[in-house]
């Protein structure tokens, strides 16, 4: 993992709000992030993420277009991720069976914490796919990145939150429930190392 990068995508947007019959503006940051995820078998589960409309996400890319993408190779793919991340304040590694150690999240896991982005996870095992199947848990891809300095594991800073119930509703409804805060939580465990 590379060392302590100065941030490149900028931060949230600030939007003013105007309340009616009021002089006053309300300044709220929008929270942006990147959603990192294996991509076959966590689409599904991803989407329902994606779609609970509790924190702006970056758009779904299809089969075709990250095919087009990984025609590029390597330098292609490194400047798709960061176009992706460019101006997020966070990256939320969505944890499935088989996500920790796989080449690309790590390859985001260490770019946003190296562009100073919150990082956190969330396992998403009990979350039905399109099929109404669950998966099984997977390990914790903060385990497979190390400060170069230290060799800490990430894990030692990042947090993983793995929803305390096992019916797929409930799972949705706690991570709905907790997002938000989850990132704001990310962002200041970043700004605090």
């Amino acid at each position: 993992m590379k060392g302590w990068g100065k941030r490149k995508g900028g931060s949230p947007r600030t939007v003013l709000h105007s309340r009616p019959n009021l002089d006053k503006f309300v300044i709220l940051m929008a929270k942006r992030v990147f959603f990192s995820f294996h991509y076959k078998p966590d689409h599904w589960r991803a989407s329902q993420i994606r779609n609970m409309g509790v924190i702006e996400g970056d758009a779904p890319v299809s089969d075709n277009d990250w095919e087009t993408v990984t025609k590029g190779g390597d330098p292609a793919i490194e400047k798709w991720i960061a176009g992706q991340m460019s101006g997020k304040s966070c990256a939320v590694v969505l944890i499935g069976a088989a996500t920790a150690g796989r080449k690309w999240i790590n390859y985001e896991i260490a770019k946003a914490w190296n562009d100073e982005k919150g990082v956190l996870g969330i396992y998403i095992h009990k979350l039905k796919d399109s099929d109404s199947n669950q998966s099984s848990k997977g390990a914790n891809p903060f385990d497979s990145v190390t400060f170069r300095k230290t060799g800490a594991k990430l894990s030692s800073v990042v947090k993983a939150y793995d929803p305390p119930y096992s019916d797929s509703t409930e799972v949705y409804a706690y991570i709905k429930k907790n997002l938000s805060d989850w990132v704001d939580a990310a962002i200041s465990i970043r700004n605090a190392n």
